[in-house]
């Protein structure tokens, strides 16, 4: 009995050290730390599982259509973002890997298939695959390490900024000071008139991995301003996903 009291006692410990470790603490304040460190830090909360497979509810907003549909997102990491939204019936399939963006809607029979150029003008600013599934994963989709950042608490996160920012754009991320994903970044286009905003208002902790409860994406260009919302309804990691797709026959080519 003796001994069964022990290895009572040290599972309780060991199990109360793992929950504690991944749990996700929204009260723990920003204390000072290098750009360095913070950098560091959220390279390392980046994704580690192979594949995703997850429900939305997505609201769309362009100033001309406003919807709102479910959406189903299927990722092989860095190979393979496969994307279905529905409203009662299929409203679009996406297919999108390193090389193009494959996409069709049923309602007007039309498809695109070709470089990035469609996903560009949708959000506004030049976005690759990694990028985009950097989006959808609550990490910064520039290489914060390529270049020396500053930093500073503002609003409880630490807010990276390259010391030298791009000619063209300026880049703002604000890591949060729990799991070290992102609360939100920023890219601007002065010249352009452009400006990304993706904020990450929640975080749902699964299977030891911190992934996106909500995301908010606004686009801004001159005269136009696109907002999508992202509400998970449900995600899963690791199993066998298919990510099949064929543009069907007969729809007409949209050419950029």
């Amino acid at each position: 009995m003796r001994y069964l009291k022990y290895i009572l006692v040290l599972t309780i410990v060991f199990t109360s050290c793992k929950t504690k470790k991944y749990a996700i603490d929204s009260n723990v304040i920003a204390k000072e730390m290098s750009a360095k460190k913070v950098v560091r830090k959220h390279v390392a909360a980046n994704f580690n599982k192979e594949t995703i497979d997850a429900k939305f509810k997505a609201n769309f907003n362009d100033g001309k259509t406003k919807q709102s549909i479910s959406v189903y997102l299927k990722i092989k990491k860095d190979e393979v973002i496969w994307l279905k939204g529905t409203k009662f019936i299929s409203v679009f399939k996406a297919k999108i890997t390193p090389e193009k963006v494959s996409f069709y809607s049923p309602l007007e029979r039309k498809y695109f298939e070709g470089d990035f150029s469609m996903l560009e003008k949708l959000l506004g600013t030049e976005i690759n695959f990694k990028q985009l599934q950097n989006l959808f994963l609550g990490q910064a989709i520039l290489d914060i390490k390529k270049e020396k950042q500053n930093v500073a608490i503002v609003d409880n996160s630490y807010v990276l900024s390259p010391q030298l920012q791009a000619n063209l754009f300026d880049a703002f991320f604000a890591v949060n000071p729990g799991h070290f994903k992102l609360d939100n970044q920023s890219i601007l286009n002065s010249l352009k008139g452009q400006r990304l905003d993706i904020k990450y208002p929640s975080y749902k902790l699964v299977k030891d991995e911190v992934y996106p409860q909500e995301i908010n994406i606004i686009a801004k260009q001159k005269g136009k301003v696109t907002s999508i919302d992202f509400i998970l309804k449900s995600v899963e990691f690791n199993t066998d996903i298919n990510t099949s797709f064929t543009i069907p026959k007969g729809y007409k080519r949209i050419n950029l």
